[in-house]
């Protein structure tokens, strides 16, 4: 059975057709092709956040990313100078 990746946005869409319907969950879960579990699981995940939330928190997530390896890229230019300062002529 293949594995369904669904993305952020999906995930909240499904939790609003839960909320807003008054379909069983055993039913909306079995039309999006998920457990009940997963649905439970996403529940509890993301029940406080909003889709603009997961948006933001995914920005961030991506610019700390980038962040980090500009530092990591810097502090090794940094020890590098060092050596070749230290160095006696």
């Amino acid at each position: 059975m293949s594995r369904l990746r669904f993305t952020e946005e999906q995930i909240m869409a499904i939790l609003k057709e839960a909320e807003e319907s008054g379909e069983k969950i055993t039913a909306l879960c079995s039309r999006h092709g998920i457990s009940d579990a997963t649905f439970y699981k996403w529940r509890t995940k993301y029940a406080d956040q909003s889709a603009n939330d997961s948006k933001r928190l995914k920005q961030l997530e991506e610019e700390n990313q980038r962040l980090r390896s500009l530092v990591a890229d810097l502090t090794l230019r940094n020890q590098a100078l060092k050596r070749v300062v230290s160095k006696k002529w």
